[in-house]
């Protein structure tokens, strides 16, 4: 008997230690890693260095490769009576190759990669904020389905209690104690109760499969969801993702200021042409020549009609859009702690009283029980007071689990 007793004990322990269990902190991992939008960084990541590599190209040599064949209705001859020197053809031909290399671009190649690197840091954290939006859902399905466990536990407390009880009721029918139907009122609560873990169990795979999708792992219903203690700090500052996507723009606009400034510096640029045609650079030799030109060429955008004025203007706008965005941010979030934590207390109000009341539900039934064998009151009114007692602990538990969803609540729009 000893060795039976010891095997089931065994396996007990063994499939309680197979069972998976996950934390709410895995669960925010896996979405930032599984979830679709996750992968746009990697996509940003390849944008950023084509584009990067494209605004670099403008250092290396330019090449232009024209050709063209035209016929004129006049050409130019020497105004010299009884010259040797042959008109030129009405139809010319010429095929050139031109090299332009950027000698001094006053720094508009490296101020454009940091526009361009500012805007890309900037894309990147938008994903991180949306991506943080959905810790908001992951704590409503955690803590949901945590809720649906704890009410799992507490019928498996129940359904023991009244088969335990059922037992007895049928020995003091058998002997004549209590009444005949006395343990047919205990099997159909028991019915009951068999009726409740099928519904519970539907929702909790409801939700396992919503979680499931989120993060992107496959959570079974064997799955244990671990309760802990939500540890929250109301003294630390607001750490939320959006904070740092408010200095990224602003850095984005610091480096377009850069930019502009830069566009009307004047560039130097050297450039090399080769060429092939009829007539080539001596226009007084009427035949194919081949020929090349090399120099400088200096622009300068000295008059642009206040056009760099608007840009910087624009810019100095979209910045008080910004930091009027943050504000609304910092107002916004500071209103949801304070009711936030407005919820909490009243939570640990409402669970003080919730122990109150267990303690004396406990009491009740224990004097119903007392009371049930022997024969002063009726099965029904002893699962009335059972039943009164596991709505009470119900309660109890389901403010509990509120309770840690509010703390959750708070530490994701604290940024904790």
């Amino acid at each position: 008997m000893k060795r039976i007793v010891f095997l089931v004990f065994t396996l007990f322990m063994f499939w309680g230690n197979a069972q998976e269990k996950i934390t709410l902190e895995e669960c925010y991992n896996w979405v930032s890693i599984n979830y679709p939008l996750a992968k746009q960084k990697e996509l940003l990541d390849k944008q950023l260095k084509f584009d990067i590599d494209a605004i670099s190209a403008e250092k290396l040599p330019q090449f232009d490769l024209s050709a063209q064949a035209t016929y004129q209705s006049d050409v130019t001859e020497v105004p010299i009576p009884n010259s040797s020197v042959e008109p030129l053809n009405k139809d010319q031909y010429k095929a050139t190759i031109t090299a332009n290399q950027l000698i001094y671009g006053g720094g508009v190649v490296p101020a454009s990669v940091k526009v361009r690197e500012a805007e890309a840091k900037a894309m990147q954290q938008q994903v991180e904020v949306n991506l943080y939006q959905l810790k908001k859902q992951v704590n409503q399905l955690y803590f949901s389905i945590l809720l649906l466990q704890e009410k799992q536990k507490l019928l498996i407390a129940k359904k023991g209690q009244l088969e335990a009880k059922l037992k007895e009721v049928k020995s003091g029918v058998q002997y004549g104690v209590l009444l005949p139907s006395s343990d047919k009122v205990l099997e159909a609560e028991l019915l009951k109760i068999n009726q409740q873990f099928i519904e519970i169990e539907q929702n909790k795979l409801s939700l396992l499969k919503t979680l499931s999708s989120l993060t992107g792992k496959e959570i079974s219903n064997q799955t244990v969801l671990n309760d802990t203690e939500i540890s929250m700090d109301a003294s630390d500052s607001l750490k939320r993702p959006e904070i740092s996507l408010f200095n990224y723009k602003k850095e984005q606009l610091e480096a377009s200021k850069v930019l502009i400034a830069k566009e009307n510096i004047p560039k130097l640029m050297g450039f090399a042409t080769g060429g092939y045609g009829n007539p080539g650079l001596n226009m007084l030799d009427n035949s194919f020549q081949a020929y090349y030109m090399v120099g400088l060429k200096l622009n300068w955008n000295v008059f642009d009609w206040n056009a760099t004025k608007r840009k910087r203007e624009s810019l100095q706008v979209n910045s008080d859009i910004i930091d009027n965005e943050e504000s609304v941010f910092q107002l916004n979030t500071s209103i949801e702690l304070d009711q936030q934590l407005s919820e909490i207390q009243k939570l640990i109000s409402i669970i003080d009283a919730d122990e109150e009341i267990v303690k004396l539900r406990e009491e009740v039934l224990a004097s119903a029980n007392s009371q049930l064998q022997n024969g002063v009151i009726t099965s029904s009114q002893y699962i009335t007071e059972l039943t009164n007692l596991y709505e009470s602990q119900n309660e109890l538990s389901t403010h509990k689990i509120q309770l840690k969803l509010a703390k959750a609540t708070y530490n994701t729009i604290k940024g904790q």
